[in-house]
């Protein structure tokens, strides 16, 4: 079992929280694991010499002397199974990766293997000798000598102004108060249990502190060790970040791109809080501690704070925001109807709102979901409320679901209310005749929809009967409210309607669905139809494929079971991943399937429109929302998750009489199609208290990525039942790379200030290199025979023979593209990097390795060149060579993928144009060829796979020759930056070598 990992447990309860401290531990020693080349592992004792230029191991059988290795000798410092030896298999499963080490050395590149017992022993090592190893030629001072650091004299000259009679001692409850005021969130308690301790030590009790104690709890208390190590990793001065190291962290660990000085001055100077430091474009540990927490850094991709999808596209396109029984604020039974839900709903962008209509006591219809409910709201005022707020968080339509349970007076009365109110809003012109699909959230902006029953065009009177097959008489029927009409022998139920009512309906005309093929023969655009979460369950698994085809052209509404009298929601997700547009979520009920909810229509800048992902709009494809695996064309991802430590965590809601401990562990879930569907733990953060470290790494293959939803869920670990802590849900397609701090939120969805959890994200390519999704990431190698994507046959010989010369295009395809990712990941593992390590920092490390020695190599990248070659002058040692070998490999498939990508996916495109053409006379032919029944779904299922493959397939190779353009890009900007570049630039822009490759038309 993994050792729980925390900074508290350091030898004596130390907390590492400068460099000083790493070298002190150092100086001090302590054991760690020496792993041989042969998989075996000997315990040793291992010291840095008093002048700090060795690290020495005993016992040993070599000589005092040759049981040493000399500091200015160190090349490099790995975090984790980055060596051969220790990724070796008899030793992959017998320790963590976090508890792993090598220092690389010498002028052949040997490497000293390590495991230490935590992570927290791994990270002083590391810091310690990354800092001697850039300092160590500069003679650096005794650690705790010499000049204050830049943020000791921050901290003093805010203990200055506290200071108020300048006696050189504030009081203790000042001094508190002054902390809590800069680290918001920390408990009072804490820290005035931090000075209690340090008066003790020191042997100063009373009420007063000094400079020196204030500076020495503030450290202890705010140092954050995760980021300080992360700074120590950047920073090319001691214990801060220049403007250069703070833009190199942007570029290489944050996946920002065209980043500037003049950006980065701008965050020093916004959130550096000495004087001295903005000044001087430093940014010391907590100017990077409160970057990292604020808003610029976020989690979630600020592009998708506003609208950012293609708003033009039909209404079926699209998933809407739904609510049901929005009035009600507790459950269907005992709730009480309450004005106050629609403004909840509308404000957090619900498109969609259920109004059920019966008749009021004073002659007026009144609104409520069902007769129990202990008051109602009357019409007028609801109406009323939904002009005031329709379009405050939206201003794309909102559709009136109208569920008419009132007599024809009083429908009249609700139209007529309607009109006056809602005025010009109201959507009222007839649906084009000649058009095939619903208009656009665009052209319907400012708009309200209703959506309800309209009499047929044959009925010339004030009213007529419709037949009624909404929600609601289950409801009613067991709740003694049933209507005396119903049909003998069950069929649908017949209801009156007024001509006023029936007239506001235009777009969003309420049909009864009898079979998917009477409506792919008979429905109108216009016409919708409701589906009980049971019956849309039940579409859902057995034939799904023909309710993705279905909701393409049409919307469709699934409201919950009325067995739900508890108001609880059903998983949107179940009928999202067949293409139903409006999923109605009961608002009022919180936990996990709200969340999912809320989380999902964040992406798109809240409007409650989220577009659908393209595979399910396009007329002929081939998608299977049950599919087990990867979907052809669609390139299916890895999200690398490094979970690393919690802030301010709150305790579980109730836990009072458990005492102070909370032991909490990290759920990350993924939600979406069954294939992605997967939920990993980290392990528990024992004694941990509010600021838990986990340092944990969790892996999820996602098939669809547009359809998938990550949720972060913290829980306490307790024997009788693990309690609920905080929770956060955000779509795949708003993750940011890089370090990120997630913004933790209550069961109710509501934030919890302060409390946070400190995250790493990296998303790449399922198998190889190459960016995941325009995220600058590399993914991992397949070990294993390629797979080819290939076409089925239709059993129709004129278009099988078209799809048949795309047999080749196809394999080249993917040989160009597998190539360059396999290339790619045996570069960075030679360097020492994962497979989600971008160019830029392979460049970077090899480069580091050269200029850390006296007796360098040379070795230079020729920038002179467009495919740079990496040269070498003299001999070289092993590990080297076997580098610029990896690195050529990747240079020419990466030059055989650019420059032969156009011919490919001109074949490509060209059979998929020539399969297209056959689309509209696919009907006739198939009845020349006498296909029926399973032959023929079998037929034209083979063809939208076809189809949907080839446009795949070239799709993946536009991105493929794009990302390797980028990664010739980062070589040169990286060739420039760290001194090994010669001849100057080619003067290159990312993607801009060539002419980009025409977009596929949907």
């Amino acid at each position: 079992k993994k050792k729980t990992v925390s900074f508290s447990s350091m030898p004596n309860d130390r907390k590492i929280n400068s460099t000083a401290a790493c070298i002190s531990l150092m100086l001090e020693g302590c054991e760690l694991k020496k792993v041989r080349s042969n998989s075996r592992m000997y315990s040793r004792f291992f010291v840095l010499d008093a002048d700090m230029r060795s690290v020495r191991w005993e016992p040993s059988k070599k000589d005092s002397e040759k049981a040493k290795i000399e500091i200015k000798s160190v090349k490099e410092v790995r975090v984790g199974k980055k060596t051969p030896v220790l990724r070796s298999n008899g030793l992959s499963d017998q320790f963590p990766d976090e508890c792993a080490f090598s220092i690389i050395y010498g002028d052949n590149y040997e490497s000293l293997d390590l495991v230490a017992s935590s992570a927290d022993v791994v990270s002083a090592w590391v810091m310690g000798l990354r800092y001697l190893v850039s300092y160590g030629k500069h003679s650096p001072e005794a650690p705790g000598t010499g000049h204050p650091s830049l943020r000791t004299s921050w901290i003093s000259s805010v203990f200055d102004l506290a200071d108020l009679e300048k006696s050189g001692r504030i009081p203790v409850s000042r001094a508190v108060q002054l902390i809590k005021a800069l680290n918001p969130g920390m408990k009072t308690s804490t820290i005035e249990l931090k000075f209690k301790e340090l008066q003790k030590a020191s042997e100063r009790p009373g009420t007063e502190v000094a400079c020196d104690l204030f500076v020495e709890a503030y450290c202890e208390l705010c140092t954050r060790p995760e980021i300080f190590f992360l700074l120590v990793q950047f920073s090319s001065n001691k214990e801060y970040l220049g403007v250069k190291d703070l833009l190199m962290f942007l570029e290489v660990e944050q996946g920002m791109e065209g980043v500037t000085e003049e950006k980065c001055l701008e965050i020093v100077s916004k959130y550096e809080p000495s004087k001295e430091g903005r000044e001087k474009g430093y940014l010391a540990i907590d100017g990077f501690t409160r970057y990292l927490l604020s808003a610029d850094c976020s989690i979630f991709d600020p592009q998708h704070r506003k609208v950012c999808q293609d708003m033009a596209q039909p209404l079926s396109h699209y998933y809407i925001s739904s609510a049901h029984s929005t009035c009600l604020l507790e459950d269907n039974f005992w709730g009480r109807s309450d004005i106050t839900g629609y403004i909840s709903a509308l404000g957090l962008g619900c498109r969609s709102i259920e109004l059920v209509l019966w008749d009021g006591p004073e002659g007026e219809p009144v609104v409520y979901t069902s007769p129990s409910a202990a008051s109602c709201v009357p019409f007028r005022a609801v109406v009323g409320l939904i002009d005031q707020h329709a379009f405050t968080a939206s201003a794309y339509p909102l559709i009136l679901c109208l569920v008419v349970r009132c007599s024809a007076p009083q429908q009249r009365l609700a139209a007529q209310c309607l009109r006056k109110t809602l005025g010009e809003k109201l959507y009222l012109e007839p649906p084009n005749p000649v058009a095939s699909y619903l208009p656009s959230p665009e052209e319907l902006k400012g708009r309200i929809l209703i959506k309800g029953k309209k009499l047929p065009p044959t009925c010339e009177d004030s009213e007529g009967e419709v037949s009624d097959e909404e929600e609601g008489w289950e409801l009613a029927r067991r709740l003694g409210q049933e209507d005396r009409e119903a049909p003998e022998g069950g069929g649908l139920r017949r209801v009156r309607l007024s001509r006023e009512l029936s007239e506001l309906v235009s777009l969003c005309q309420a049909v009864p669905f009898q079979d998917f093929e009477s409506s792919r023969r008979g429905q109108r655009y216009w016409e919708m139809c409701s589906f009980s979460e049971v019956e849309a369950g039940r579409f859902a698994n057995e034939c799904p494929a023909e309710l993705v085809s279905y909701n393409k052209r049409f919307l469709s509404r699934i409201y919950p079971s009325p067995m739900r009298i508890d108001a609880s929601n059903m998983n949107p997700q179940d009928f999202w991943k067949c293409g139903c547009q409006m999923v109605a979520m009961n608002y009022q009920t919180p936990g996990l399937m709200m969340d999912l909810n809320a989380g999902w229509f964040r992406q798109n800048g809240a409007c409650g429109y989220v577009l659908r992902p393209a595979i399910m709009r396009e007329e002929v494809s081939y998608f299977s929302a049950n599919a087990k695996d990867s979907l052809p064309g669609v390139p299916a991802q890895l999200l690398h998750l490094k979970v690393i430590s919690g802030q301010n965590l709150p305790k579980p809601k109730g836990s009072g009489a458990k005492g102070e401990v909370v032991e909490p562990y990290v759920c990350a879930e993924i939600h979406g199609i069954p294939a992605d569907c997967a939920e990993h733990r980290t392990k528990t953060a024992l004694q941990s208290g509010d600021n838990p470290i986990f340092d944990e790494s969790l892996e999820f293959q996602i098939n669809l990525p547009e359809l998938a939803v990550l949720r972060f869920v913290v829980l306490d670990d307790d024997y009788i039942g693990d309690e609920f802590i905080a929770q956060y849900t955000i779509p795949f397609e708003c993750l940011q790379p890089g370090y990120r701090h997630v913004p933790l939120q209550s069961l109710a969805g509501e934030p919890l200030p302060h409390a946070t959890l400190f995250v790493h994200v990296a998303i790449t390519d399922r198998r190889g290199g190459g960016k995941g999704h325009r995220r600058g990431l590399a993914g991992r190698r397949g070990r294993r025979v390629r797979e080819y994507t290939s076409t089925k046959a239709t059993g129709i010989k004129a278009i099988d023979e078209v799809f048949r010369t795309a047999t080749q295009p196809l394999r080249e395809a993917t040989d160009l593209r597998e190539n360059v990712q396999n290339a790619l990941v045996s570069f960075k593992e030679l360097c020492g990097l994962t497979p989600a390590a971008n160019m830029k920092q392979c460049i970077l490390t090899v480069s580091t390795w050269l200029l850390h020695s006296d007796s360098a190599p040379s070795v230079t990248l020729n920038l002179a060149e467009q495919y740079p070659p990496m040269e070498a002058q003299g001999p070289i040692p092993d590990l080297l060579r076997k580098v610029l070998t990896a690195y050529e490999t990747m240079i020419q498939t990466s030059r055989t993928l650019i420059e032969s990508a156009d011919a490919v996916y001109g074949k490509l495109i060209q059979a998929q144009q020539a399969g297209m053409d056959f689309h509209k006379e696919l009907h006739r032919i198939e009845t020349k060829e006498g296909l029926r029944g399973h032959k023929l779904q079998k037929a034209l299922e083979s063809f939208a796979w076809n189809i949907t493959v080839l446009k795949g397939q070239a799709d993946l190779l536009k991105h493929a020759k794009a990302e390797a353009l980028d990664n010739l890009w980062q070589i040169h900007n990286a060739g420039q930056s760290c001194g090994i570049g010669r001849n100057g630039s080619a003067s290159l822009e990312p993607s801009r070598l060539q002419a980009p490759l025409e977009p596929i038309p949907e």
